[in-house]
């Protein structure tokens, strides 16, 4: 089997690449498997700070590999898009983006050429997204007679306006990287976004890891649960972390002003 993923950990900060450059990192039934098993190594990893996705080559990635559902090689062999297991509420095709909210530390996407269809809902299960001013990104599935089924459902609401989300997915329009900027599907417009995500990733990286990891389970809890839960969540996450190593160490290097040594979390 061919690469379909590849990761490169340094300094907390994991790099990971579509890599089937040649297909424009089209998504087949491999790459679906290798975005999942690559979260999951990422989530049991607590050396992880900070993560870096990306695409190899010319782009993000151009969508699913139709011939990966239209009877091309791979159909009625291997795991099935749409087996579920009991360790997350989504499907196989779902996870390769939801698991970017799995995994406990941000997700930074870096997006240039096309995010479309698959493409962009990986893009989209990402905290953050930097994106090329000429990147081409769509909602593609109504153009093929689908409807999104890469958790956009799940995703696409929590980025942009409801009225957005529906035009977005009712015309399968494409935007450029400025327009997306301006419709709040990307978070920052970059002439390098591999540059300014592993950066931004940096930066994070340098904060406790603590904090992080529980700011992130905190904000995503807030879209799902009422307020009473949110603000009682928000109570046990400052618990937890207050007076922990890593909150005294982020004191103790401000006032001896040096970098911080965090520990990685437990």
């Amino acid at each position: 089997m061919e690469e379909r993923v590849r990761i490169d950990l340094k300094d907390g900060i994991a790099d990971v690449r579509l890599v089937r450059a040649d297909k424009l990192n089209a998504v087949d039934l491999a790459m679906f498997v290798a975005l999942v098993e690559a979260g999951k190594a990422l989530a049991r990893d607590a050396s992880v700070r900070a993560v870096v996705l990306s695409g190899e080559g010319r782009a993000f990635s151009a969508g699913i590999d139709l011939s990966s559902i239209t009877g091309g090689g791979e159909r009625g062999s291997g795991p099935n898009l749409f087996d579920r297991s009991a360790e997350s509420p989504a499907n196989l095709a779902q996870r390769a983006a939801w698991i970017w909210q799995e995994v406990p530390v941000p997700v930074i996407a870096a997006v240039h050429g096309v995010a479309y269809g698959a493409g962009l809902q990986i893009a989209l299960g990402a905290d953050i997204r930097f994106v090329a001013p000429d990147a081409k990104l769509s909602i593609r599935e109504t153009y093929w007679g689908l409807v999104p089924d890469v958790a956009a459902t799940q995703t696409l609401r929590n980025v942009v306006g409801l009225d957005v989300a529906k035009e977005l997915t009712f015309t399968a329009r494409i935007v450029s990287g400025s327009d997306a900027v301006a419709l709040r599907l990307a978070t920052h417009l970059s002439d390098d976004p591999h540059r300014d995500a592993t950066a931004l990733a940096r930066e994070i990286a340098e904060r406790s890891p603590d904090a992080v990891r529980a700011a992130k389970k905190l904000f995503n809890a807030a879209l799902l649960g009422s307020v009473a839960d949110g603000l009682l969540l928000e109570t046990e996450l400052q618990q937890a972390v207050a007076g922990g190593a890593n909150q005294r160490e982020a004191v103790s290097a401000h006032f001896e002003k040096r970098p911080p040594r965090f520990r990685d979390p437990a």
